[in-house]
């Protein structure tokens, strides 16, 4: 009698989607793990500070009595984070912190560059952004005739325009002004110390009429001794010659020693008054 034959079993071509299927899952968790790691509570991280100052400045037996309390109510609780988990944990707040600083730099970096457009057209202004903040620097030919700390009267709307935009925010400005090594011998400016002075002193009058909180200002004035470029040449006076106002990130704020805004606003009115007359002797460019 003839054997039967036993019936060939179907091949499963479909076995790779379990492997596939375990992959996927697998995958789809990992970013869920990812993503969860990656969103920082600060409010747990505000009551985890908390809870270390309070560890930190307490005395011993007052903690010994807290736990005994404890223990006799039956409650649980959680164990003080290590000196590790504390500075990480400033770390991550700093450098968050830093980033939304440097948001905030870039807008306004955005809107001076929206205010000062016509003269960065001509080449007389230049915005750059930095860790110390946001620096405007503007050619003293475009705003001060020679030797003189008087506003020309075509560089007041421009100014009066970044003005407004520093109301909206509320950073420290410090305005800076430079010269070149040309020397100056006039009965109001003795040398470039004054004239760097005044002319620095006269932005921040202006700057402070357009709506921005006077005591938020600096005025500087470096005379000749911070040369940005060369002064063996004609071009390189020309680029020493300049004023600039620093819009500072908040840290650098906090380093800056405040000067006294209604000692520069008063200098600044007076040095105008007087160099509205013709100044004799040496004439500066």
């Amino acid at each position: 009698m003839a054997r039967k034959r036993k019936p060939e079993e179907h091949e499963n071509l479909e076995r790779w989607m379990v492997s596939y299927a375990d992959f996927i899952t697998l995958l789809f968790a990992f970013f869920v793990v990812m993503y969860s790691i990656s969103q920082v509570n600060e409010g747990k991280y505000k009551v985890l500070s908390n809870s270390l100052v309070t560890a930190f400045t307490t005395s011993p037996s007052a903690q010994s009595a807290r736990i005994d309390t404890t223990k006799s109510t039956g409650q649980m609780r959680t164990a003080p984070a290590t000196a590790a988990q504390v500075l990480e944990m400033k770390q991550i707040m700093e450098m968050r912190r830093r980033q939304q600083q440097a948001e905030k730099l870039k807008m306004v970096a955005k809107a001076m560059l929206t205010a000062m457009e016509p003269l960065i057209k001509q080449g007389l202004v230049s915005v750059t952004q930095s860790e110390r903040g946001v620096a405007i620097e503007i050619k003293s030919s475009a705003l001060f005739a020679s030797g003189q700390a008087a506003l020309e009267l075509g560089a007041i709307p421009t100014l009066q325009a970044v003005g407004q935009e520093l109301a909206r925010i509320p950073n420290m400005v410090q305005v800076e002004g430079f010269t070149d090594n040309t020397p100056i011998n006039t009965p109001i400016f003795p040398s470039n110390w004054e004239l760097s002075t005044a002319r620095a002193s006269s932005v921040v009058r202006l700057l402070a009429e357009s709506g921005a909180a006077p005591e938020r200002f600096i005025a500087v004035g470096y005379g000749e001794f911070r040369p940005s470029d060369t002064n063996n040449t004609p071009e390189g006076r020309s680029q020493n010659r300049h004023v600039t106002v620093t819009i500072l990130a908040e840290q650098e704020a906090e380093a800056e020693t405040p000067a006294s805004a209604s000692q520069a606003t008063k200098a600044a009115t007076e040095t105008t008054k007087a160099t509205t007359a013709e100044v004799g002797g040496a004439k500066k460019p």
